[in-house]
This record gives C-alpha cells, sequence and structure tokens, in this order.
C-alpha cells in the first residue's frame, strides 16, 4: 500500500521522462545519499571502510562502464582490467612527472589515455563480433599486461613495475584517512553514475540499444554502426580507467601490472552478468556482490563452529559464481536488477493480485 503512484499526475513532458517518476523512489535515493554521506563516515568502522565500502564503491565504477559497452551496445569485452591499468599509470605519470598536478585531473586525463587505448582495440569491432571481438580484446589484457611489465618509462623506471602514490589532495583538501577516501570515492561514483544514466536515457542511449539488438537493422534505420560503436568503447573505457585510478590511488596506493590481470576482467564480466546487462542498477547489485561474497565465506561459517581455511573459501567463492552465472543465464538473463524490477513491481499491486 506505501509504493503506489496514485495521485502523482504529470502534466509536462519533463516531469514523465525524470529519472525517478514515483515520488517514494525520489524519496528513498534521497534517504540513501544521507545515510550513505552523513550516517556512514560518521559510524562505519574503519575495516568496513577499508574492505567493503571503498572496493564497493571503484568496482562499481567499472561494473558501469563495463555494462555501457556489454549490455546496452552488446559489445563483449574481456580486456577491462588492462583498460583499468591504463587509467591507473597514466593518472600517475602524470602525477608523477607534472609538478602540482590535481588529483582530479590526473584521474580524467588517465581515463582520457584508457578512452584512447579502448577506442583504438574497439576498432575491430567494426567488422567482428562474438566470439572473435572477445578474443580481440583479450588480445589487448595480455598487451597491455607486457607494456606495463617491459617499458619501464610507463612506471616511471621501477624495475618490477610497482609504483606508489602518496599525500593525495583533492580541491584542497586532503584524501588520506579512510572516511576521506570513502567521500571522494563516493563523490565521484554519484557523478559518473548520473552522468552514465543520463546517456543511456539520451539519442546516444537508444543507438547503442539499437546496435545491441540488431545492427543491420539499426543501419538501415540511419543508425551509424561505427559511430554507436565506438562512443560505447570510448565512455565505457573511460569510466573503467577513472576506476582504475581510483582503484590505484585510493584503494591500493601501492600496485602493480598484477593488479589489474586478467582475473579483474572476468571479475568485472561477473559483475555485469550477476548484476544485470543493460542496467545501471545492475552494475552496483553486481559489485555489492562480488564484494560482500568473500568476506561472508571468510566470516559466517566461522559464526556457526564452522571455520573454512582460505584455499577453501576462494574455491567455494569460484564455484558459487559459476553456479550463480550459469543460473542468471538461464532463469534470468537481466540479472539481481530484474528481480529487483519484479520485485517493485508486484509492491505496487499488493495486496490486490491484479
Amino acid at each position: 500500500m506505501l509504493y503506489r503512484e496514485n495521485g502523482q499526475f504529470k502534466t509536462s513532458y519533463r516531469a514523465d521522462q525524470q529519472i525517478f517518476p514515483i515520488r517514494q523512489d525520489r524519496i528513498a535515493i534521497a534517504l540513501l545519499l544521507v545515510l550513505a554521506l552523513v550516517v556512514v563516515p560518521a559510524l562505519a568502522p574503519e575495516y568496513l571502510l577499508r574492505a567493503l565500502l571503498i572496493p564497493f564503491l571503484i568496482l562499481s565504477l567499472a561494473a558501469l562502464g563495463l555494462n555501457i559497452l556489454v549490455g546496452y551496445c552488446g559489445q563483449i569485452s574481456l580486456g577491462t582490467g588492462a583498460f583499468m591499468a591504463v587509467g591507473a599509470y597514466a593518472a600517475y605519470n602524470f602525477q608523477v612527472r607534472i609538478d602540482g598536478m590535481p588529483l582530479v585531473a590526473s584521474l580524467l586525463l588517465g581515463g582520457l589515455c584508457a578512452t584512447g587505448v579502448g577506442v583504438l582495440f574497439g576498432i575491430p569491432s567494426l567488422r567482428i563480433r562474438g566470439l572473435y571481438l572477445a578474443v580481440a580484446t583479450l588480445a589487448a589484457q595480455f598487451f597491455l599486461d607486457w607494456a606495463f611489465l617491459r617499458i619501464k618509462w610507463l612506471t616511471n623506471d621501477t624495475p618490477s613495475g610497482s609504483v606508489s602514490v602518496s599525500g593525495l589532495e583533492a580541491f584542497g583538501l586532503p584524501v588520506e584517512t579512510p572516511v576521506q577516501k570513502y567521500l571522494f570515492c563516493l563523490l565521484v561514483v554519484v557523478v559518473f553514475a548520473l552522468l552514465a544514466k543520463n546517456l543511456v536515457r539520451g539519442a546516444i542511449g537508444r543507438e547503442w540499444m539499437a546496435i545491441r539488438d540488431m545492427d543491420v537493422a539499426a543501419a538501415v534505420i540511419g543508425i551509424r554502426p561505427v559511430y554507436a560503436k565506438l562512443t560505447a568503447f570510448a565512455v565505457s573505457s573511460f569510466l573503467v580507467g577513472v576506476a582504475g585510478g581510483l582503484w590505484g590511488f585510493v584503494h591500493l596506493g601501492s600496485w602493480e601490472p598484477a593488479a589489474f590481470s586478467i582475473d579483474r576482467s572476468f571479475q568485472l564480466l561477473f559483475m555485469v552478468i550477476i548484476g544485470g546487462l543493460g542496467s545501471i542498477m545492475g552494475s552496483f547489485f553486481g559489485a555489492a556482490f562480488i564484494v560482500v561474497l568473500p568476506l561472508l565465506l571468510n566470516q559466517v561459517p566461522g559464526w556457526f563452529g564452522l571455520p573454512l581455511s582460505t584455499a577453501t573459501a576462494s574455491h567455494l567463492e569460484y564455484m558459487i559464481f559459476g553456479a550463480l552465472i550459469v543460473w542468471f543465464l538461464i532463469v534470468e538473463p537481466h540479472g539481481l536488477a530484474r528481480l529487483w524490477s519484479t520485485a517493485k513491481e508486484k509492491l505496487r499491486l499488493w495486496p490486490f493480485p491484479h
């Protein structure tokens, strides 16, 4: 009875096309933002911020970028970890080679570098699709892993490829404590999530979805496949590159190329599949599931007197991921986001069954 839109009349196209047309959704989002911006920084322990919330926010942004490419445009990518590495190492080079370079500018420039690399490796999508495109993006993963290990200039001449940053500041404010890092990541993710939501609701988003559904038919009605596919690669790579910079600068502080290995690419793909293809909310659901599950496997069995070794928990993690991916692909291809949407639709009719 609480989740109804009775009496919420729309008197303009702008009101009808807003992101949250139902008043209850707007109230819920406002309360969620207050909780995230005020309550969590005040009450959350340091371990929760470091181990759960900061990784969740950064991986949500990376999954959001991948979802634009895979979920909205239908272009398979297995090189997301490599584009994260490009964003991280490019931002690092801007930071150490240009005196006084602001942190935000470094992250954005790192995202632009990832955009260029993503468009470069997205060019094959104009001729190939499906498994062949996946192999082409996988080649990007292997090539960039090799480049960051062997080309010493990219890592400021460090022998092992390991780099580190410290003394972070944004807009004159320090970004050192877990609370400061959490708030910085939260603001970045909120801004880019809002921009991504408006993109997919606009003309370019409709072009991406037309290419995803049937690229030949899209070309017949006047959509340019070259423009649509390359813009999807560009926007996706930019968001992933910014997420890579945040992962290196804010979460890790010190990293090496192994931090952005192919395992990271598969992890992000799992997030998109489990969370929901073609859904902004699904990117957050998938990231939350992937981040929380390992912590639950390490903690919950001990509460019941059944402690698991680290190796067993790791194996169970992959088994659960695999089983869930198969289940979602068969039963609900749109993932957790679709289950959430179905629950909301039923709630709008409850308690009446019609």
